[in-house]
């Protein structure tokens, strides 16, 4: 683009402009007005000096744009606990995905467990309701979980957090900018939470934790992902709501949760 705008920040915000109820522009065409030619307009009768207007003020000059990534650092990295991380989350005015999303996603199931999912963004059930697999996905994953032997609750708990807080509009996948600006505060929630091994459940994860993409490739193989000066294993796996669309893919689910079965087994 002229104006060197990322197309990705550009989608964003044309997205937001579509949410808040924008159905047009005023005019057809974009207009430079830096490029027009001055206009001779007639010229004013002369005024006695004592009269004459004083030089208008100078054109202010915007402020460099803050470095998001570092402040989402610095907000993520100062939080001692996970209540301390969700009220910097909550405080953090970087992403634009915070001002067209209903509510602040931030975990689910039983901080201190052993599991950890990271998930996809929040969808739209999940925005509504403010909580992680609402809806048909969050009945499909606790059928899952159930399966081999835990939960979100009861006596064999697991955790969960999604790769960022907020529903993008229409249900979008979240831009590489907006995964790099809030990677922070996902790492600092793991840290936090410290889990023995993780689930990256959904493609998006796997972007940023593994750096890669392609669930149909990357399904059901143990990798390590570094946390600071931790590694944890981790296993991608098909998420809940892609299951939904597309069932062909449950045998290969059921055998990514026997792999996480017998890992488990090592770990009690």
């Amino acid at each position: 683009m002229e104006s060197g705008m990322k197309f990705w920040t550009a989608k964003a915000l044309l997205d937001w402009q579509v949410e808040m109820g924008v159905d047009e522009a005023i005019g057809d065409e974009p207009i430079d007005r830096y490029a027009l030619q001055d206009v001779k307009t007639a010229p004013k009768p002369l005024q006695a000096p004592s009269k004459l207007l004083s030089a208008p003020p100078p054109i202010p000059v915007a402020a460099p744009d803050v470095d998001q990534v570092s402040a989402a650092r610095d907000a993520a990295n100062a939080a001692q606990d996970l209540a301390g991380l969700r009220a910097a989350m909550a405080a953090f005015e970087g992403c634009a995905l915070k001002r067209v999303a209903r509510n602040l996603v931030f975990s689910g199931g039983v901080a201190g467990a052993p599991v950890m999912i990271i998930a996809d963004a929040p969808d739209r059930d999940d925005d509504r309701a403010g909580e992680m697999f609402a809806g048909r996905s969050g009945a499909l994953l606790d059928k899952m979980l159930a399966a081999i032997g835990v939960g979100r609750s009861g006596d064999a708990p697991i955790y969960a957090a999604p790769v960022l807080p907020w529903n993008p509009p229409q249900n979008r996948d979240p831009n590489a900018e907006e995964m790099a600006m809030m990677l922070p505060f996902l790492q600092r929630h793991i840290t936090l939470a410290a889990p023995k091994l993780l689930i990256l459940m959904g493609n998006s994860p796997c972007q940023a934790l593994l750096g890669k993409s392609g669930l149909t490739r990357l399904h059901g193989e143990w990798a390590d992902v570094e946390i600071g000066s931790a590694t944890l294993p981790a296993i991608p796996m098909f998420a809940p709501s892609y299951l939904l669309t597309t069932p062909s893919v449950k045998r290969e689910s059921w055998g990514d949760l026997l792999s996480l079965k017998a890992r488990l087994k090592d770990l009690s």
